[in-house]
């Protein structure tokens, strides 16, 4: 017997026919030849082949005694006394599995005809089995599944089989892998797979089944590459890396055969020509493409290794060339001194910066406030991915001069409705805001006229369009107003009480002359001249925005003088009828009556003056009789007034 290697020998049992207890091949196992899954999907999934089973399809989720269905899951199926089951027996919720309920009479329930074994060769055959049933069902005494898997001849002869025991309920639904290895005898190619159930159905022998594997059995076939401890190398694209990939095999073979076999982000095996011994050194360029790389050796004895359904597989050996990243870095440049400056950069999960004046930050943006032209020049990146490699990066950053903005002064005052030139310097360009009162927003020096008090800012511009400003205030003085109010009326000997209003900023005022005045610097004075008189109300602006006089004039009756005639012709001569000295009156009333007796006209408290008319319409010319009632003296005044037309 040649043996490939000295390391590490396992014998494998060739087993006889007949009930044996289960042995899973101790060696490395080939590609399953027989991989049944049921597949995945929603439910239910499609029944199998016809001659695979006797049992009867059902499409509900909980089938009756002889009949099986193919689900991704099952629930409170017979009032719960089944285990609801929620995914395969590899966890996949979309994953298919058999579930059976078992016929009231053993039989077989599973069938399966193989071609194109290799003859004098070692086989693994295995299925994950869950008894559904729970343990308080059937009053807990349940049937419990025993399964006799069985290989055989295509003409019917026994070549291997096993028996599973019962199986038992579980405290929760536990999957368990059956299973044993048989050698087919010389010239079997062809073999037929049987699984029977040996318990009765009834209350009980409810079971799933899922992935039933058929594969090649060999010596133990033990894959490392040299110099690591681990299977899997990850490294960043862009090296050029060389590995040599070994095999340990031990003893079983008479006359073995080896291939090594490649596949690229898991797509199919591949043959690699050429490489058929246990060491195989494979060379990565520098630019090999990032992907996941794996490498295993296959075996089989001499004239098999042809054959997929002969041959065995080591542990699969990976090399992981991960990408680099591919940063895109940017910055908001051209800046200005005193501007913020951003940098951003993508592509990675890690960021670390640094720059002029030992600059030095972390993350996919930051800022730099208040720059300055020293500030110019390249910042670099060196940015890393989620699989730890890491590709530099650099940007260019200019920052130009800042202007000054320099006015010729930063506060003046005038007096309202005057000018002023503004001035300035420092740049190419200027901006004058808000354009209220300006000649020109657009130059150094506009000539201002604002009506109130504003704020200028100036804007100034250099040649690379970075700006500086300042603010300009012009103080606008009010011109000062005087009003000396209404004429007054007053009775000799009574006094009244002036009333003037001033306005604009930083004044004084006095009233002149001085004579029969009380005060003269208040704005409402009392004063009781003995004949009529003019008082002036002066307003002088200490700001230097000039002075205002304004005159009310003070009307002094000795008595009240009644007209006795007027002349409502139009003519512009004693037109009305009035008696001027009712303004000195608060509290009076003017009646006038016609011959009748007929109030024609009548005033209280206003000196109203009569035109003539009643109600709109001219009154006849002729005597009327007045009757003037003076209530602050007590007085009445009587007569006749001659109305002339």
């Amino acid at each position: 017997m040649k043996i490939a290697s000295c390391t590490g020998i396992i014998i494998l049992t060739i087993m006889t026919a007949g009930s044996i207890k289960a042995q899973l091949c101790q060696g490395s196992l080939g590609d399953p030849i027989v991989n049944r899954t049921f597949g995945a999907g929603s439910n239910p999934g499609l029944p199998l082949a016809a001659a695979t089973t006797n049992y009867q399809y059902a499409l509900n989720d909980c089938p009756n005694d002889g009949y099986y269905t193919v689900r991704n899951r099952t629930d409170s199926c017979f009032v719960n006394g089944w285990y609801s089951l929620p995914a395969d027996h590899t966890g996949d919720p979309n994953g298919y599995f058999m579930l059976i309920n078992a016929s009231v009479q053993p039989s077989a329930f599973y069938l399966d005809t193989v071609r194109g074994l290799c003859s004098n060769t070692t086989y693994e055959f295995a299925a994950w089995v869950l008894n559904i049933l729970r343990p308080s069902s059937c009053s807990g005494n349940g049937n419990q599944p025993n399964l006799t898997f069985s290989i055989e001849k295509t003409d019917g002869s026994l070549l291997q089989s096993y028996n599973s025991g019962n199986i038992p309920t579980q405290n929760s639904p536990t999957w368990q892998q059956f299973g044993f290895f048989f050698n087919t005898a010389l010239g079997v190619t062809d073999i037929v797979i049987r699984i029977v159930n040996n318990s009765p159905g009834g209350c009980g022998n409810d079971l799933a089944m899922d992935d039933i594997t058929l594969r090649a059995c060999g010596p133990q076939l033990i894959s490392s590459i040299a110099g690591n401890s681990s299977n899997t190398v990850s490294y960043c694209q862009g090296q050029a890396r060389s590995f040599t990939f070994n095999c340990t095999v031990s003893a079983g073979f008479n006359n073995p055969s080896f291939q090594w076999q490649q596949r690229i982000n898991g797509a199919n095996w591949t043959d690699i020509p050429g490489a058929v011994s246990i060491l195989y050194i494979k060379n990565f360029a520098a630019g090999t493409t990032a992907a996941v790389y794996e490498y295993r050796l296959a075996a089989a004895e001499s004239g098999n290794m042809g054959s997929l359904f002969c041959r065995v597989v080591s542990p699969v050996l990976t090399i992981n060339i991960k990408d680099n990243p591919l940063p895109a870095i940017n910055n908001n440049g051209p800046l200005c001194e005193r501007d913020t400056l951003f940098l951003n950069a993508s592509g990675g999960l890690q960021y670390q910066w640094s720059g002029p004046n030992n600059f030095s930050a972390s993350g996919a943006g930051v800022s730099i406030n208040n720059v300055l032209t020293t500030q110019s020049g390249i910042y670099h990146v060196l940015v890393t991915n989620a699989a730890g490699c890491s590709t530099p990066d650099s940007v260019t950053v200019i920052i130009h001069p800042a202007p000054v903005a320099v006015p010729v002064f930063t506060s003046a005052s005038i007096c309202e409705g005057d000018h002023i030139q503004l001035g300035s310097s420092g740049g190419n360009a200027y901006r004058w805001i808000p354009s209220t009162g300006l000649s020109s927003t657009m130059i150094p020096d506009p000539i201002a006229s604002p009506a109130d008090t504003i704020q200028y800012k100036l804007i100034v511009f250099n040649s690379f369009s970075c700006s500086d400003t300042a603010l300009v205030t012009v103080n606008v003085a009010e011109k000062p107003r005087a009003n000396a109010g209404p004429d007054k009326t007053i009775m000799a000997g009574d006094s009244v009480q002036l009333t003037g209003h001033v306005s604009g900023q930083d004044i004084s005022y006095t009233w002149s002359p001085v004579i029969n005045i009380v005060n003269a610097q208040s704005l409402q004075p009392l004063v009781n001249p003995a004949t009529d008189i003019d008082y002036a109300l002066t307003v002088i602006s200490n700001a230097g925005c000039g002075e205002v006089t304004d005159i009310t004039h003070v009307f002094v009756y000795k008595d009240v003088f009644v007209p006795t005639a007027f002349t409502p012709n139009g003519d512009g001569l004693n037109d009305t009828w009035a008696i001027p000295a009712l303004d000195a009156f608060t509290h009076f009333t003017v009646t006038i009556f016609n011959r009748w007796g007929g109030i024609v006209f009548q005033a209280k408290n206003i000196n109203k003056h009569w035109d003539g008319k009643f109600k709109g319409l001219p009154q006849p010319a002729g005597e009327y009789v007045y009757i003037v009632n003076l209530e602050e003296l007590d007085r009445t005044l009587k007569g006749m007034v001659m109305l002339i037309r």
